[in-house]
Formats: structure tokens, C-alpha cells, sequence
């Protein structure tokens, strides 16, 4: 099968790049349409030490939710769950602000015994997608250390305490990577860009100064966005000048920036060859300077989620037959911190 018959026939490798909550929907409906066809890059610039573990949001988020096992009423941990632990905890004094299920401890516990021993956040993180039944590859973008940072109207705070113990409550003045520059993209991510069977990237609908960001942060990522032949296609985390899920709307307003698909498509200029909007906000998509593809983007459900990822996936095949993929001009750099 030649590389153009391989795309319109809907076969070859997928790449998604996602955060947490939004992305994870997203991952969840192009699993089901790609199983093992599916490579999800995760953000790590979450992560941190709490209590003497090494505690990985995003990547869990996707985990729990690519293997059925996600809380669907909070959004985030494990279905089911219960908290004895974090009650003995509180009992006898210890920190409690960012909250830790019985169920859940098992993850962080297992992935700090094996990081000490000497494994990678990526074997460890590939060992956990198979022992739960995913399908597809879930991989951190890098297996060094990045942090996001947060510089508010109350100081420096490093991102789980800003976005858990405060509540998004101070006033964001500035987000930064520390570490980004001394950060390398794991040799699994680098190759998902040399597959032959390579089809599609897809960035994920998560706040995209939060998450999205610290991904594109590593570098050489950028670089392969824009070296890359096949489509890149973001769908859009704004829907009616509105944010669904976090503070991406918030974030915007206290950064200076318009809430808008416009914005979204500056953001991501440079890297992307289509930009999926809600149909709410079709009016506007001629003006945004981007190929547009307008569908209902609110998932609200299983089949909401199969049923935009199957637009997301039509789409770069779309781009993909319609013309070949040019140069990219260089994007807007994100501000890190190699402190």
C-alpha cells in the first residue's frame, strides 16, 4: 500500500498531544476508532513531589480514563474510590490539600518505587498502559525533569499549587517551563515522527498554556511539528468564546489575550495545518487564516467523544489528499526557565 492510498483508506499511526481532563476525553474516542493505531504524548510539567512521591497527573488522568476506570462525576481519579488514607492523614496532622484516593496511592506508590530503582517515567508509564488493558501507547513527552511555574500577583507558585491548594485564585501574570531547555524528548516520542506509517497528529482540546505548552516546551518537539508531511490538526478548547473544563478562559483574560479561535490559531501558528472549531462559532471560521473544519465539539459523552475524534481523523485525511504540506513558518516561542 503506497502513503497516499494508506491515508484514504484510514490506516497508519495517529499522534495525539494532550494534557489532562479535556485531552483525556478526546484520547478516549480516538481509542476506540484506533486501539493500537494510537500514540498519546502526555505532559509531564504536572508532576511533582508530595509526601515523598512522585505524583504525575496528566499522565494518571489519561490512564484511569483510556482504561475505563476515571471518576466520571470529579473528572479526575479513579472511579470508586475512597479515602481512608487521606482521613488517617489529616488525623494525625499531615498535608491534605491535594488529595490522594486509596485506590490511586497504589499508582503513585508503584511508579516512585521503580523511578528510585532506576526505570523511566516512560517504561514504567508503557508497563501500567498494558497491566490496565489499554490499547494504544501512552508515553510523557520526556523523562526529565519540567515543571510548569506560574508567576501570580501572590508570587511564584509551582503549578499544583496554584491550580489545587489555590484554586486558580491569584491572578497569572506569566506561565514558564522550568528546566524546558535541558529536557529531552524520550527516544520513543522521537520516533513516532520517523514511522513510515505516520498519519495524522492531532493536538488535543487542553488548555493550551497549561498543557499543551510545557509539550512543545521540550525542545526538538516544536521542530518536528513543523518538519513533519503529515497534517497537523488542534481542535479548538473554545466554544463560543467560552472555555469548557479549567481555567483556560481565566488564564486568558488575566494574560491579555482574546478568548477566541483567533487566538488559538495565533498560538498555534506555525505548526498546524487545520484548526477544528464548534459549530457555534462557524460565522468566524473564514477570517482565522487556517483550513477550519466546524463540528460539535462538546463531549459530553462516549459516543460525543467517538464521534469527534472520527471528524478530528476525516479532517487530516482531508488536508492530507487535498495537498502536500509546505514549510512551516516559525511560531511564537514560549518563555521557559532553565533555573
Amino acid at each position: 500500500m503506497n502513503g497516499r492510498s494508506q491515508y484514504l483508506s484510514g490506516q497508519g499511526r495517529v499522534v495525539a498531544l494532550c494534557g489532562g481532563v479535556g485531552g483525556a476525553k478526546l484520547a478516549v474516542g480516538l481509542q476506540h476508532v484506533l486501539g493500537e493505531r494510537l500514540s498519546v504524548v502526555v505532559n509531564v510539567a504536572d508532576d511533582f513531589e508530595h509526601l515523598g512521591l512522585h505524583i504525575s497527573p496528566d499522565l494518571d488522568t489519561v490512564l484511569y480514563t483510556l482504561a475505563g476506570l476515571s471518576d466520571p462525576v470529579r473528572g479526575w481519579g479513579r472511579s470508586d474510590e475512597t479515602w481512608n488514607f487521606m482521613e488517617a492523614l489529616k488525623q494525625i496532622g499531615g498535608e491534605t490539600w491535594f488529595l490522594l484516593g486509596d485506590r490511586d496511592m497504589a499508582m503513585h506508590i508503584e511508579r516512585t518505587r521503580r523511578r528510585l530503582s532506576g526505570e523511566s517515567l516512560t517504561i514504567i508509564t508503557s508497563d501500567f498502559a498494558r497491566r490496565l488493558g489499554i490499547s494504544s501507547a501512552v508515553l510523557p513527552v520526556t523523562n526529565d525533569r519540567l515543571s510548569t511555574i506560574v508567576d501570580t500577583t501572590e508570587g511564584e507558585l509551582e503549578f499544583q499549587r496554584y491550580f489545587v491548594e489555590r484554586r486558580c485564585e491569584p491572578l497569572v501574570k506569566q506561565i514558564r517551563f522550568r528546566w524546558a531547555q535541558s529536557a529531552r524528548l524520550s527516544e520513543q516520542v522521537l520516533a513516532l515522527f520517523d514511522a513510515e506509517d505516520l498519519r495524522l497528529i492531532i493536538i488535543c482540546p487542553s488548555n493550551p498554556y497549561l498543557s499543551i505548552d510545557p509539550i512543545l516546551a521540550v525542545p526538538g518537539m516544536a521542530e518536528q511539528l513543523r518538519a513533519t508531511s503529515v497534517p497537523v490538526v488542534a481542535i479548538s478548547p473554545i466554544i463560543g468564546g467560552q472555555a469548557i473544563k479549567g481555567p483556560t478562559r481565566k488564564i486568558m483574560d488575566e494574560l491579555g489575550l482574546e478568548p477566541s479561535n483567533a487566538e488559538i490559531s495565533r498560538h498555534y501558528a506555525g505548526l498546524l495545518d487545520g484548526l477544528v472549531i464548534d459549530t457555534a462559532d462557524a460565522a468566524g471560521a473564514d477570517d482565522l487564516g487556517i483550513d477550519v473544519h466546524p463540528v460539535p465539539t462538546l463531549m459530553t459523552d462516549m459516543q460525543s467523544k467517538i464521534t469527534l475524534a472520527e471528524h478530528a481523523l476525516a479532517f487530516g485525511d482531508s488536508l492530507r489528499a487535498r495537498h502536500e504540506r509546505g514549510p512551516r513558518p516559525l511560531r511564537r516561542e514560549t518563555h521557559d526557565d532553565d533555573t
